[in-house]
């Protein structure tokens, strides 16, 4: 904004100036030649009025529409990840693991319902009731066709969406101690820079330094912790609201 103001006040400035020495000091065969100079100055400055306009608003769209594509990836790995912990206790610290789990991998289906029995007490020498939880087992379901049915994009969820030189997402998995407990945790992410490589350097600088609820926050778009219990990623909640393509 602030450069489009200068150029604003620039062109302004020349205008003024151009006018008041042609009319005043330059003799007549010479002001159609200026007034030529003048005109592609014009064009120029108009262009970059233009493109001091328009550049961020169409960052904005390209930046709108990679990051949907690459948010969608990290919930695929996500929900890939937390159904392998659900079977395996732990999170997969690579993607061949990961995506082999979800090819052949399965949730156990199970019930739970109360009861209770009488077992003789030895203190009070009676019958006394104890209550009981019973899990049945229903049977098996396939993690494939729970989290993605007949789609197979979890193939490719490795992939960044608009990286230039086939990137791969950064994973790790670990187990953290929180307060005296083992937890799992893990965390996926790739650099904004690979995904936004062909934009304008100045409106990605910017971008990298985002620190808002509003925004994707810092410099990587991610999904989960290595330091804390979490599943989260660091984009707002618009981006839940987008439909997966």
């Amino acid at each position: 904004m602030l450069n489009l103001i200068l150029i604003v006040v620039l062109i302004c400035l020349v205008t003024i100036g151009l006018v008041f020495v042609i009319d005043r000091f330059l003799p007549q065969k010479v002001k159609p030649v200026l007034i030529i100079l003048f005109g592609i100055l014009s064009i120029y400055l108009g262009y970059k009025i233009y493109h001091s306009i328009n550049a961020p608003i169409e960052f904005n769209k390209v930046r709108n529409e990679r990051f949907t594509k690459v948010i969608n990836k990290l919930k695929d790995i996500r929900d890939s990840q937390e159904a392998y912990k659900t079977v395996n206790g732990k999170y997969a610290n690579d993607f061949e693991s990961l995506i082999k789990f979800v090819d052949t991998g399965n949730y156990t289906i199970t019930t739970q319902r109360d009861s209770s029995f009488m077992r003789y007490d030895r203190v009070y020498q009676i019958e006394m009731q104890q209550d009981t939880i019973i899990i049945d087992t229903l049977g098996t379901v396939k993690v494939k066709d729970s989290l993605f049915g007949a789609d197979d994009r979890y193939k490719t969820m490795m992939n960044v969406p608009y990286a230039q030189n086939n990137e791969k997402f950064e994973m790790k998995a670990d187990i953290i101690d929180k307060s005296g407990y083992k937890a799992p945790v893990f965390e996926a992410k790739v650099k904004k820079n690979v995904v936004l490589y062909d934009q304008p350097q100045d409106l990605v600088e910017k971008e990298n330094s985002y620190q808002s609820v509003e925004e994707v926050n810092g410099s990587e778009i991610k999904v989960g912790s290595l330091t804390d219990v979490s599943t989260n990623g660091n984009w707002p909640p618009i981006y839940d609201r987008k439909k997966i393509n």
